[in-house]
C-alpha cells in the first residue's frame, strides 16, 4: 500500500505561513542541499496532492517557471481536492473524483510510489484530523515568525509521532521525518 506524505517547511514555533499567507522566510534559508533534498522527494512521488488554494498557487507559478522543482511538478500527476473548482487545466491534474477520505483510500491501493501532499494549512489540518498522513517531512527553518498559520491546529487529542530521521541543512533548517506512532484516527 502506497503511504501519503506531508512536506511541509514550519518555522520554529510551528508556523508555515505569516497571518497574511506570506512565505518570504522560507526561502532566506534554503541551500543547496535543501533545493536537492526537496527535488529528490518530488520525483519519488508518482501523485501530488493539494487543496484548491495550494493547487491555484502552484499551477499559476509552475507553468512558467524553469527552475529546478519545475519539471517533477509538472510532470508527475496531482489531484486537487476542491468543493469550488471547476475544471483542472494544469498539467497532468485532476480534481478528486469523490471525498478526500474516500479518494485517498482508492488512491493508497493503487501501485505506485508514495502520495505527496502540498500544505496549505486548510487541506493539511484535513488530512491530519482524518488519520490520513502516513509520514511527515517536516524541514523546520531557523526563524521565529511569533505569529501566523499553525501547522497543528484544532487537534483535540495528542498525535504522536515516532521520529524516522533527521537532516541538517548548511543554512540551519532541520528535517524531521516522523510516522504516527498509532494508527488512530483523529477526528473533533
Amino acid at each position: 500500500m502506497r503511504k501519503v506524505v506531508l512536506k511541509m517547511n514550519v518555522s520554529l514555533d510551528g508556523y508555515i505561513s505569516t497571518p497574511s499567507g506570506g512565505l518570504d522566510w522560507v526561502f532566506r534559508s534554503f541551500d543547496s542541499g535543501l533545493e536537492q533534498y526537496i527535488v529528490n522527494l518530488l520525483w519519488q512521488a508518482d501523485i501530488h496532492i493539494m487543496g484548491r488554494k495550494t493547487y491555484d498557487v502552484m499551477s499559476e507559478y509552475w507553468l512558467t517557471s524553469t527552475d529546478s522543482y519545475a519539471a517533477p511538478m509538472n510532470e508527475i500527476p496531482k489531484v486537487v481536492f476542491s468543493r469550488t473548482l471547476m475544471e483542472a487545466n494544469w498539467k497532468n491534474s485532476r480534481i478528486g473524483q469523490s471525498d478526500l477520505e474516500e479518494e485517498l483510500a482508492f488512491l493508497k491501493l493503487q501501485p505506485g510510489k508514495m502520495i505527496l501532499a502540498h500544505g496549505g494549512a486548510g487541506f493539511a489540518q484535513s488530512l491530519m484530523k482524518l488519520g490520513l498522513v502516513d509520514e511527515y517531512q517536516l524541514m523546520i527553518h531557523p526563524v521565529v515568525l511569533g505569529e501566523g498559520i499553525p501547522l497543528f491546529k484544532d487537534m483535540h487529542q495528542a498525535l504522536p509521532l515516532k521520529l524516522l530521521d533527521t537532516r541538517v541543512f548548511d543554512a540551519g533548517v532541520v528535517l524531521h521525518v516522523y510516522q504516527p506512532a498509532s494508527s488512530l484516527k483523529y477526528r473533533h
